[in-house]
């Protein structure tokens, strides 16, 4: 049987709680339905829970790539008060927004 320590539970929680925040509560027009082709692929959060970063990729292409970095960026505080109503931690991590490429090479 293979234990999960403490910090992988986060991870996991927070990124489940953040996708369905993205999905179902973000609503910025200037995005439009972009937000909705965002994919969590992972989330790693700092020791101290101070930090988080999250990975992300997006459906929307690459011309709408930076859009969404943008939107997503500028809902990181409304995202983390959200967070810290849906989870019971002490601490709830800034969030940091990073592009995950690995998809896009993948399909390369």
């Amino acid at each position: 049987m293979k234990s999960f320590s403490r910090s992988e539970r986060v991870n996991e929680q927070i990124q489940r709680e953040l996708a369905q925040l993205i999905r179902y509560e973000l609503k910025d027009p200037r995005l439009g339905s972009h937000m909705k082709l965002v994919t969590l692929t992972d989330v790693e959060v700092t020791p101290d829970y101070a930090h988080a970063k999250v990975f992300y990729t997006s459906l929307s292409g690459a011309e709408h790539r930076e859009a969404v970095d943008r939107g997503l960026k500028a809902a990181a505080g409304f995202l983390r008060r959200e967070l810290g109503r849906r989870i019971r931690i002490h601490h709830i991590p800034e969030l940091h927004f990073h592009y995950d490429a690995s998809v896009d090479r993948g399909t390369h």
